[in-house]
């Protein structure tokens, strides 16, 4: 059973570790506002993982330990956890299925370790079972069991987001040793592991992160196509691609450096992006 503090622990710990998402939560209607916030609060937890472990069997650990509570397994000691509560109450409350949530964690057991991304169709893959997986889910809580359109919309706006998260995050993994961009696209450009590892924005890397925002820009097109059907109740879920127009211009732009340039958005600014979005339900 949740209650008003895993709440505002749910909240809380979204509006300092994924603010976009955060947002998200503020735009949903009252009555589902607490169950999209554990939905990502949730994700929070597992991408977090990567974060508060050094070796990855522990996070592979700390990662069993959710596939348990999924399965009713931990019983008193998730409902006292202020995110697995909550959990556990919206897999009732709204039925979701259990699966979408265990190819969530399976596909972040790639982020423990510091293995290449294989081709393209890979990176696209992984940003489904990790982003594209939450905009279907965030659907279907907002619903409420009515319809929740076409699945295709989800798959596309959760590889868009995935993508971008990628691309301007470069920095970020680097330092961590992760490499997210895909072999065959770096093969393709003459790019090599080499620049990653070595910080090395050369022509060769520069056009392989151009190809990318291609494919995502057409991502993010098939979208805007998809969402013009979209129920209105479930609009939304998809409100944090405003953010992705934004981080695309900054990374096109002639001063951008893909290991040194850091994409923070101004706040003021991210949240009237917002408030369009949701009166225009437009991205």
């Amino acid at each position: 059973m949740t209650t008003m503090n895993d709440d505002a622990y749910c909240l809380g710990l979204l509006k300092q570790g994924d603010p976009d998402r955060y947002l998200a939560c503020l735009f949903s209607p009252d009555q589902h506002r607490w169950a999209v916030a554990a939905l990502y609060a949730f994700n929070l937890e597992i991408l977090r993982t990567t974060e508060i472990v050094s070796d990855p069997m522990i996070g592979e650990i700390r990662l069993q330990w959710w596939r348990d509570v999924l399965h009713g397994k931990r019983g008193a000691e998730a409902l006292s956890h202020p995110v697995a509560a909550p959990l556990m109450a919206i897999l009732e409350r709204y039925r979701l299925p259990i699966k979408p949530f265990e190819n969530l964690i399976d596909a972040r057991l790639f982020d423990l370790y510091h293995d290449p991304m294989g081709t393209l169709s890979d990176l696209e893959g992984y940003c489904g079972e990790t982003a594209s997986v939450l905009f279907r889910l965030a659907c279907v809580i907002l619903a409420d069991g009515g319809p929740i359109g076409n699945a295709d919309l989800a798959g596309h706006a959760g590889v868009a987001y995935g993508l971008n998260g990628i691309l301007k995050n470069i920095p970020w993994h680097t330092a961590r040793g992760q490499i997210f961009l895909p072999s065959d696209i770096l093969e393709t450009h003459k790019a090599t592991l080499s620049d990653i590892i070595g910080g090395r924005s050369s022509a060769e890397l520069l056009a392989s992160l151009a190809y990318l925002r291609s494919v995502l820009r057409g991502h993010l097109e098939t979208v805007r196509s998809l969402l013009t059907h979209e129920p209105e109740n479930t609009f939304p879920a998809f409100i944090p691609l405003v953010t992705v127009v934004p981080s695309l211009l900054s990374m096109e732009s002639a001063s951008y450096q893909p290991f040194t340039t850091v994409i923070t958005p101004n706040p003021i600014l991210n949240l009237y992006r917002y408030w369009r979005a949701a009166k225009t339900r437009k991205i």
